[in-house]
């Protein structure tokens, strides 16, 4: 889909059912197989049951798609990429649910951090298949719930004393440490980093999708 008030089937990019009308998101469907998805909900990206719920449908939407080898999400303010959940979004399920939607889909999804991420925020980081981080404007704070899957994720990417470390010692990490810890994939300056997520989602994109698909399964059997 792209951006609000653009029909993406008058382009040839995307299905029909892209061109719903978001709130929280921003949809940038750049071509049949690569797509960018936007937080954008002012002041501080919080996670509202609105943000749950879009992110719901976007998921379907991709579990459908047969092109789409690549998303990426990233946020329209510097300063923060994703923060916790709001009261109204606490208690349902449905934020774990969307979650571990999201960590199975059959395209490789890429977040791209820059600014202060927290809580669910944080989980939903961890869902992703690729994370890459601002070195000078990324910082990873805490989890949103006692849902043990995050710590999960967590521990099989750093390790058991370092996820402890993390989770029990650590106010926040930065893009650096992070980077070091196995948290994120990389840490890049931060005026490189769009562009190096730009040159990974171009090679992500030219790549047979059901190739992409069985990889990702593949990865997820042995871990």
């Amino acid at each position: 889909m792209t951006p609000a008030g653009t029909d993406p089937s008058e382009n040839g990019r995307a299905p029909t059912g892209w061109s719903s009308s978001w709130a929280h998101l921003v949809i940038d469907r750049r071509s049949c197989a690569d797509c960018r998805v936007t937080f954008d909900h002012p002041p501080g990206n919080s996670v509202t049951a609105r943000t749950v719920a879009e992110l719901a449908e976007l998921v379907g939407l991709i579990e459908d798609d047969s092109e789409l080898n690549v998303v990426v999400f990233d946020s329209a303010h510097a300063d923060v990429y994703l923060a916790d959940r709001e009261a109204e979004a606490l208690g349902t399920g449905e934020w774990g649910d969307v979650l571990a939607r999201i960590s199975r889909l059959p395209v490789i999804t890429v977040a791209s951090v820059r600014g202060r991420t927290r809580g669910a925020g944080t989980e939903f980081v961890l869902a992703c298949d690729l994370r890459f981080a601002s070195r000078e404007r990324a910082s990873l704070g805490g989890f949103a719930s006692g849902d043990g899957v995050p710590m999960v994720r967590l521990s099989r990417l750093v390790g058991r004393s370092r996820a402890l470390e993390i989770l029990l010692a650590a106010d926040e990490v930065d893009g650096e440490r992070a980077a070091q810890y196995g948290y994120v994939n990389r840490a890049v300056a931060d005026d490189r980093l769009d562009g190096e997520i730009e040159a990974i989602a171009a090679r992500l994109a030219r790549m047979d999708h059901d190739a992409l698909a069985r990889a990702k399964r593949s990865v997820d059997r042995v871990l």
